[in-house]
């Protein structure tokens, strides 16, 4: 059962844990799984990927709205 293992370490679910916990809307079970199989390496870097496109999309939206009302 070795894939059973590596279960939820795999980048698209550490993106999407780290996008869940970024809102607050993930589940116990999925922490749970994160902590148990996934290593923290993986979850910095993918924390550090969601704040960097947190920063570019509210910067983009102030652009945006800056340009909109002149």
């Amino acid at each position: 059962m070795a894939s059973n293992k590596n279960k939820g370490t795999g980048f698209v679910n550490v993106m999407k844990s780290a996008f869940s916990a970024a809102l607050g809307i993930q589940s116990s079970a999925n922490r749970e799984r994160d902590f148990q199989h996934g290593k923290p390496v993986h979850f910095i870097v993918a924390g550090i990927i969601v704040t960097l496109l947190f920063i570019t999309a509210v910067a983009m939206m102030v652009k945006f709205m800056i340009a909109s009302s002149t």
